[in-house]
C-alpha cells in the first residue's frame, strides 16, 4: 500500500511523509510544526494506533483504512477564518469520496506509471456532509474531519486538517451506524488519498485565505445532510431543535425554531430526522 499526492498537489508544493505506524497522523504533523516545518505537508500511516475524534473521542484505524492529515500553511489568513478550513476539508473529502465511487476521471499520473482507472465500477451511495465535521454514506458515519490549531513559539500558527476514511472496514460497537468506503467502491486508501489531495488544491484555492469562504459555503450547503430538515443539537447546558436551515458565514449551525426564532450553533450533537424528532 503505497501513498501518493495527485500531480495538481505536487504542482502546488505538496509534500508526503508516509509511515507504517503512527500514534496519530495529526500529532505527528504537529510535532513537524514545532520543529519548523511549514507546509503544506500531508503525513499519513498504514496503521494509526491513537488516532482522535472531536471532542477527544478514539478514532479506529486499522491497516487498509485512510488516516492522513495535513500541516496548511495560514500565513496571511485572518485568524476568525482559520475555522472554516474544517469546511474546505469536507468539500474536498466528500468530492474525493464521490471521485472514489465514480463514474469520475482518475488525478493525472506521471508518464511511465500505471495509470488509475478512468471510472471505478462502483454503486452510487448517497455521500453528504454532516455538520460540523462527519461524512455520511446512505446516513451512516463513512469518516470524520478533525481541525486542530496552535500558537507555535514565536507568534507562529499551525493547522493541521486530520482525515479518517472507513475505508476498508467500519469499527463496530459504535453508538450510531458506520459504514465502510468498500461497500460502495473498489477504491482503495493510496487511491483515496490521490483524490483527495487534488480535491484539497481546488478547494482551497476557492477558499483563498478566507476571502472565498462564501463561495466555499455554498458548495458545503450543497453537499450537506439535512438542510431543511427537522434538527437536534445536543449541548452541554441544553438541546435545541427546530428546522437545519443553513449554515451562517462563520460556519454557525442556523436553526430555526418552532416558534420562528433563529439559533445559531458553534458546536453539539447533531440528530437528523426521528432521532431529532424523538430528541
Amino acid at each position: 500500500m503505497q501513498f501518493r499526492l495527485s500531480q495538481a498537489a505536487r504542482s502546488e508544493g505538496h509534500r508526503l511523509h508516509s509511515h507504517d505506524r503512527l500514534d496519530s497522523t495529526n500529532s505527528e504533523a504537529m510535532r513537524l510544526a514545532h520543529g519548523g516545518e511549514t507546509g503544506p505537508l500531508w503525513v499519513t500511516t498504514r496503521c494509526q494506533e491513537a488516532g482522535r475524534g472531536r471532542r477527544g473521542n478514539a478514532w479506529t484505524s486499522p491497516e487498509g483504512n485512510l488516516a492522513a492529515s495535513l500541516l496548511m500553511p495560514v500565513a496571511g489568513v485572518a485568524p476568525e477564518m482559520v475555522a472554516t478550513l474544517g469546511f474546505v476539508a469536507g468539500v474536498a473529502l466528500v468530492d474525493a469520496l464521490r471521485d472514489a465511487c465514480g463514474p469520475a476521471q482518475s488525478p493525472q499520473v506521471e508518464p511511465g506509471n500505471a495509470a488509475l482507472p478512468q471510472g471505478i465500477a462502483a454503486s452510487q451511495a448517497a455521500i453528504h456532509l454532516k455538520w460540523p465535521n462527519d461524512v455520511l454514506a446512505d446516513g451512516q458515519k463513512l469518516a470524520g474531519i478533525l481541525l486542530e490549531a496552535e500558537t507555535l513559539p514565536g507568534g507562529r500558527r499551525a493547522v493541521v486538517a486530520g482525515f479518517g476514511v472507513n475505508v476498508a472496514a467500519a469499527p463496530e460497537g459504535l453508538p450510531y451506524p458506520a459504514t465502510a468506503l468498500s461497500a460502495f467502491s473498489a477504491a482503495d486508501a493510496p487511491m483515496l488519498l490521490e483524490f483527495l489531495s487534488e480535491r484539497f488544491v481546488e478547494a482551497v484555492r476557492i477558499w483563498n485565505k478566507g476571502r472565498g469562504f462564501s463561495n466555499i459555503r455554498r458548495r458545503w450547503l450543497e453537499r450537506a445532510a439535512g438542510v431543511g430538515a427537522p434538527v437536534s443539537v445536543r449541548m452541554a447546558e441544553a438541546t435545541l431543535t427546530g428546522i437545519f436551515e443553513t449554515i451562517d458565514e462563520g460556519g454557525r449551525l442556523v436553526i430555526l425554531a418552532p416558534d420562528g426564532t433563529r439559533r445559531t450553533v458553534t458546536a453539539g450533537e447533531v440528530h437528523f430526522g426521528s432521532a431529532a424528532t424523538a430528541a
